[in-house]
């Protein structure tokens, strides 16, 4: 079950994402949340860095869509001045809205990935869809309403297990689905017990 909420990679924010460190693992589009992953919840703009970021990866070449919880009116306005497409109530952990629009901008799910702040929202709807997800690492997750940061806790336990990736080391396309693996082979092997020596049965007994 824990599979599913566990992401692909994690990042600590959307920049380290270049057009060269997708395509490095394999990746050609990516479904982007809004609110605390691109800007501060409910906050109108974004940072320089982060819309300079966007266009980076559409110069580039790299599919980039908004997929994002929010209401339309809200979605819309950012979409437009980016000049993206976009999905507002997109109704994640749900994938259908997601796999809907990945089909509708023919982005393949194997080398596309939902981008995002919520364990329990992108990074459960992106492994639904069959896309490969990264978690990034809130902004601002004190501004959040209080639902959201209720289920913070609980991501922050399972964030510990996925350290953050490491851009120049050599490591497996997917090195969380590697770490899990390798966690799963670990306890098995531990819980198989090693022969123990022990004497022979006693026979019979011959008293005469």
């Amino acid at each position: 079950m824990f599979r599913f909420m566990m992401p692909h990679y994690h990042v600590e924010r959307v920049e380290e994402l270049t057009a060269e460190r997708l395509r490095q693992i394999g990746l050609n589009a990516l479904l982007v949340d809004v609110d605390c992953t691109l800007r501060r919840y409910r906050c109108e703009e974004l940072e320089p860095a982060v819309a300079d970021w966007i266009s980076g990866l559409k110069r580039e070449g790299i599919g980039f869509c908004l997929a994002s919880n929010g209401g339309r009116h809200r979605v819309r306005p950012l979409a437009e001045c980016l000049d993206v497409p976009f999905v507002a109530r997109a109704l994640k952990p749900l994938p259908y809205f997601l796999t809907r629009m990945a089909r509708h901008l023919a982005f393949p799910p194997r080398s596309t990935a939902m981008v995002g702040d919520q364990v329990f929202a992108d990074v459960i709807a992106g492994v639904l869809a069959g896309m490969r997800t990264i978690l990034v690492t809130p902004l601002h997750p004190e501004d959040e309403p209080w639902p959201t940061r209720m289920k913070r806790p609980l991501e922050h336990w399972l964030c510990r297990r996925v350290p953050l990736y490491d851009w120049g080391a050599a490591q497996p396309v997917e090195p969380v689905a590697a770490a899990v693996k390798s966690a799963v082979e670990a306890a098995v092997e531990k819980s198989i017990e090693p022969p123990v020596d022990r004497p022979p049965p006693l026979g019979p007994v011959d008293y005469a």
